[in-house]
């Protein structure tokens, strides 16, 4: 295990820790707010205009998981429908990402499927997307499931996640391409065991790769979500030696995350789409940005002195 992967696992672990989510929610929203573009829909509204104008296309994320009551899940469906129609009125260019957990699958799936499907229908009705956001390995068979379902009843304005860092992963981008599915690669951020995941680093890149190159070859849309340079070249390459056009795929990054980085690509005419969250519940959003790499809690080290 590289340095790298050793500091993502103890960190998870950490801030799984009661007393540090605590002391953490106590004192670290501030420092969450390079994250998070704000409390409420508004603001958030306010802020992709501003990426916007820059060239930055953007997926609006309203925070919040593993819910404990069903009501909770309603209260998210009832948000997002607001947020579609925000998105329609404002005229702005962005689309949404959700996550299952979110909308009640560990609770009820029947219901969690009734809720997604109502914010899909809703995308629809205003010629927009859903993205459904790929949790741990316990949902990540019913994740894939209910995109299909949604797939077969004629709603195809919906796709999910793929994590490059999970053994059933080739498998998985195969299932969904054959459906046309419009995936998001990621190499994956959640804390998971050697049984179902690559554990070093250089064997997920190499699967990333794999599943990337993939989906391109397909001609199904294709996004990538990646801060890794080498990734991102390497796409950069790859698309233009097989005349894979700048219009088949787009890059994707964090919101506080690269900025500088993804107006360059905007301008060298890379579609970027910024991923944004916003809402109260951070906490578990904010840690795994932490985890990703050491650079990104230094910056929050640094940040705090300032």
């Amino acid at each position: 295990m590289d340095s790298t992967e050793l500091y993502r696992k103890v960190l998870l672990s950490i801030s799984g820790n009661r007393l540090v989510e605590k002391l953490s929610l106590k004192y670290g929203k501030k420092l969450a707010g390079k994250f998070i573009a704000g409390d409420t829909l508004a603001e958030a509204l306010a802020e992709i205009e501003v990426l916007n104008g820059k060239g930055i296309l953007v997926t609006l994320d309203h925070l919040g998981e593993g819910i404990k009551q069903l009501s909770e899940a309603t209260g998210y469906k009832e948000e997002y429908i607001r947020l579609m129609d925000g998105i329609a009125e404002r005229n702005v260019r962005s689309n949404v990402s959700l996550k299952p957990t979110q909308m009640g699958l560990a609770l009820d799936p029947a219901a969690c499927y009734s809720n997604i499907r109502a914010v899909v229908s809703q995308a629809k009705k205003h010629g927009n997307f859903v993205r459904i956001d790929m949790e741990d390995t316990p949902f990540t068979q019913a994740t894939i499931e209910i995109v299909l379902k949604l797939h077969e009843e004629g709603l195809t304005n919906v796709g999910t996640v793929i994590q490059a860092y999970l053994f059933r992963t080739e498998e998985d981008v195969k299932r969904l391409m054959e459906a046309k599915v419009n995936l998001r690669l990621v190499k994956g951020a959640y804390k998971e065991s050697g049984t179902v995941a690559y554990q070093q680093v250089s064997e997920v890149i190499d699967n990333y790769k794999k599943i990337i190159r993939m989906h391109l070859d397909s001609g199904v849309y294709t996004a990538i979500a990646s801060h890794d340079d080498r990734v991102i070249h390497w796409v950069k390459d790859y698309a233009a030696k097989n005349g894979i056009g700048k219009d088949a795929f787009e890059f994707q990054m964090l919101y506080g995350l690269r900025m500088t980085d993804q107006e360059k690509l905007a301008k060298e005419g890379y579609n970027i789409r910024c991923y944004m969250p916003y809402g109260t519940m951070w906490y578990p959003y904010y840690t795994r940005r932490l985890a990703e790499k050491p650079a990104n809690l230094w910056m929050v080290v640094k940040n705090m002195f300032k």
